[in-house]
């Protein structure tokens, strides 16, 4: 007999896919589907969801969901085969009726369910804008305003009289003619004109704008929003007080959109740090890592691996893809004998440190030719065996320098980079063409060809002409320039953090 299952009602917060709680990512790392409206919830948000889980956007046609009594349909059945679901809901699972009628239907059928509150746009928006809404120098008291039910003649169903007249910091939530009106009828009630206001537009999301000024000032500018946009709007005193307390909106990268084209799975860490200096990160990858088409060349390699004196690794790919085959049968890590270890920067060597290895040999510049100096001038290499487990299409200057000084190379494919014809539902072409992009990255001569196969030879470098690039390092950099696109960003450590600095040290320049 199959053991019904649970439905975690998650709320994933104000739109900061990093405002879920622990909880609710516990939950939702743990869950066997994943239920979720995409246009609702950000796709950061599901790489933390298992990588075998089923995922349901109900958005999406075909999902089985396509209204709300399908979608409770849709979590009971699953539910019912004893699997975990995580239905994820933006913001707070029961600040709007949807998921409460979702968690009654489900409890009317024996569902076991849990709800994960999730942080409220009313309260994070603020707080994003550098608007302190409680505390010292604000009022004494904080009152939520409803922007409905509405009555009859449209206005919320509040007492104005009360209302407008008080010290209390006002806080709504709604579409732009909501909060006008709501303002409309602050100032019909007494309310001062001049009274300080704040309204937040795209809380906690790189596209947050926020507007400031007076009460009146605030209402005209929701009211020429209608009903493009929701927004927090504070009225109160305490909105003076922004200048000294905004951040989010203070960080060097804000507001810029960043075109990511490393391998999605390799891209977490660096979108992660983009997102923490205020850019929005637009993923889409150029390349997928495959195992090489022959892969008899690396099993022997890796059967000999004791046999050679240098292995010599040029990025965490290598690795992985060497040490998985390594370790991968019969062998252990005890296979490497005495062979020392070489990696080309800080991040290969910190993928070996992962298996437990300590890298013997580091250069000072991280890029191929690097490499071949400090074993020159550190080792004598002459009579030397050494192994280069790298990317099937690897530059040619590592093995042939190593070569001349009387090496004996071993050069083995150890992985291949496949270019990725799909954007994944991102039209790079079309996004470049609108000048909704401010930054492409590069981190390989790969994601350069990649792209511009992508966008097309003859559009590329008049595509990207009004686009700062930045180049992950010289070798990347000149791939680009050979295909017409200047750089204009290297950082001088050739690593994907020193990277995203360089972009933020680049901006942060330029700001009066």
């Amino acid at each position: 007999m199959t053991t019904t299952g649970c439905v975690h009602l998650i709320g994933t917060g104000p739109g900061d896919p990093l405002l879920i709680t622990v909880r609710g990512r516990q939950r939702l790392a743990a869950a066997d589907v994943v239920v979720f409206a995409g246009r609702c919830v950000p796709d950061r948000l599901l790489r933390w969801a298992r990588p075998d889980a089923e995922r349901i956007d109900v958005d999406a046609a075909g999902s089985g969901a396509s209204d709300a009594d399908a979608t409770h349909r849709l979590l009971a059945d699953r539910a019912h085969k004893g699997l975990t679901v995580a239905h994820l809901t933006a913001g707070d699972p029961f600040a709007s009726g949807a998921a409460a009628d979702a968690a009654r239907y489900l409890h009317d059928r024996g569902i076991r369910i849990e709800v994960v509150p999730g942080v409220l746009r009313l309260v994070a928006a603020p707080g994003f804008a550098g608007v302190a809404i409680a505390g010292e120098g604000a009022a004494d008291a904080v009152l939520v305003v409803p922007c409905g039910p509405a009555t009859s003649d449209g206005a919320p169903a509040v007492d104005w009289n009360r209302l407008a007249p008080s010290d209390a910091t006002l806080v709504s939530e709604g579409r732009g003619s909501e909060l006008a009106r709501m303002g409309d009828e602050l100032l019909r009630h007494g309310s001062s004109p001049a009274e300080p206001a704040t309204l937040v537009l795209h809380g906690t999301l790189p596209a947050q704008h926020t507007i400031e000024g007076s009460l009146r000032e605030v209402r005209d500018a929701a009211r020429e929003l209608a009903d493009t946009a929701t927004g927090v709007l504070v009225v109160g005193r305490n909105s003076r007080r922004r200048a000294s307390l905004r951040w989010f909106d203070a960080r060097p990268l804000f507001g810029k959109r960043i075109l990511v084209t490393r391998p999605r799975a390799q891209a977490a860490a660096f979108v992660d740090r983009l997102a923490d200096l205020g850019a929005e990160p637009i993923e889409a990858p150029m390349i997928r890592i495959a195992p090489p088409e022959d892969e008899g060349p690396l099993e022997a390699a890796c059967a000999a691996a004791g046999s050679f004196d240098w292995i010599v690794f040029t990025s965490v790919n290598g690795v992985d893809a060497f040490m998985k085959r390594l370790v991968g049968g019969p062998r252990d890590i005890r296979a490497l004998g005495s062979s020392r270890l070489c990696a080309i920067g800080p991040a290969t060597a910190a993928g070996l440190r992962r298996y437990g290895l300590e890298v013997d040999l580091m250069p000072a510049e991280h890029r191929a030719e690097g490499v071949a100096a400090a074993l020159r001038r550190n080792h004598d290499v002459a009579g030397a065996r050494i192994l280069l487990p790298r990317a099937d299409i690897a530059r040619a200057a590592l093995p042939d320098e190593l070569r001349r000084a009387g090496a004996a190379v071993s050069d083995v494919a150890a992985y291949r980079t496949v270019p990725i014809t799909d954007a994944e539902g991102i039209d790079v072409s079309r996004m470049l063409r609108e000048r909704r992009i401010d930054v492409v990255t590069f981190t390989s001569a790969s994601t350069v060809h990649n792209l511009v196969t992508r966008v097309g030879p003859e559009s590329a470098a008049a595509l990207l002409a009004d686009v700062v690039v930045a180049s992950i390092g010289p070798v990347t950099a000149d791939a680009a320039r050979r295909a017409g696109i200047a750089t204009a960003i290297v950082p001088s450590t050739y690593t994907v953090p020193a990277l995203a600095e360089a972009i933020a040290t680049h901006f942060d320049s330029r700001t009066p």
